[in-house]
């Protein structure tokens, strides 16, 4: 077989092999938005019937009206948004001291935050707990914003790709008379939107969908996000599973828009952040 034939055909089965892979991931989403728009008497029907015959569009009012997800909604998005601000921010900023400027013990300090990476949550959990509760802060908003507000993913993810960005940008910038504040805000921040992009993405889908840390610290109803009321859903009303369906779908949505809307950055982001520095 020539050598160019031999190529197309390796090239044809390797994009049907990832074809078939992200049908294969798509099709609990697709099962997910087809039960969304049934009966419950229709959601567990073999064989699964992907278009319903009667839509029953009800469900995505209906669930807006059982439980207060508007206010669950609401808390989420403030939530996140905040963290998503305060993680790009300080991420970006002590990224940019590890990786231009030069001070004692700076590789130590470095490798010693990146190594709680390591650590799991579970781990700290308790003594967190206890200091949000020494401060009053259980049960407001505020502990879930100051526990996510840094990361030391982001950190690290940040400092890989200064990493990759010449020296003699921010020499030359110092020439000019930029203060490191300056270097950081006009010549670093615009260089840096596919790792910004790719770090806003990770921690707006960790934030919206984190569970566990509001399940911990919100018990107040007012207070909860959309995962711990979708969670009081179910254990209300266990046999709605049209309503159910009809509300992850709503989760959904946000996760599904930010990504799209950064997802030209977000490969490049991946691959520069991981071979450069």
């Amino acid at each position: 077989m020539p050598r160019a034939d031999m190529k197309f055909m390796n090239k044809t089965l390797l994009y049907a092999g990832l074809m078939l892979m992200s049908a294969l991931m798509l099709l609990p989403f697709l099962w997910m938005v087809s039960a969304s728009l049934k009966l419950n008497k229709d959601v567990f029907t073999f064989p699964v019937v992907w278009i319903p015959e009667n839509p029953r569009w009800e469900n995505y009012q209906d669930i807006w009206t059982k439980i207060p997800l508007l206010t669950f909604v609401m808390n989420t998005v403030k939530i996140t948004v905040i963290v998503t601000f305060l993680q790009v921010f300080t991420s970006s900023f002590a990224a940019y001291a590890f990786a231009k400027l030069r001070f004692i013990g700076r590789e130590v300090i470095f490798l010693g935050y990146i190594a709680t990476i390591a650590l799991p949550w579970q781990a700290y959990m308790v003594p967190q707990f206890v200091l949000m509760s020494k401060l009053h802060l259980v049960n407001t908003h505020m502990s879930i914003i100051m526990l996510q507000a840094f990361s030391a993913f982001g950190v690290f993810l940040m400092r890989q790709f200064y990493a990759g960005i010449p020296d003699e940008l921010c020499e030359a910038s110092r020439v000019d008379g930029l203060s490191e504040y300056g270097i950081w805000a006009k010549v670093m921040l615009p260089l840096s939107k596919p790792a910004i992009s790719t770090l806003i993405i990770f921690t707006f889908v960790g934030t919206w969908n984190d569970f566990l840390g509001p399940y911990i610290y919100l018990t107040k109803t007012e207070l909860k996000t959309i995962q711990i009321g979708l969670r009081l859903f179910i254990s209300q009303y266990t046999a709605e599973y049209g309503l159910i369906m009809a509300g992850s779908v709503i989760t959904l949505i946000p996760v599904i828009i930010i990504f799209l809307s950064l997802q030209k950055y977000f490969v490049q982001g991946v691959a520069a952040s991981g071979i450069k520095g």
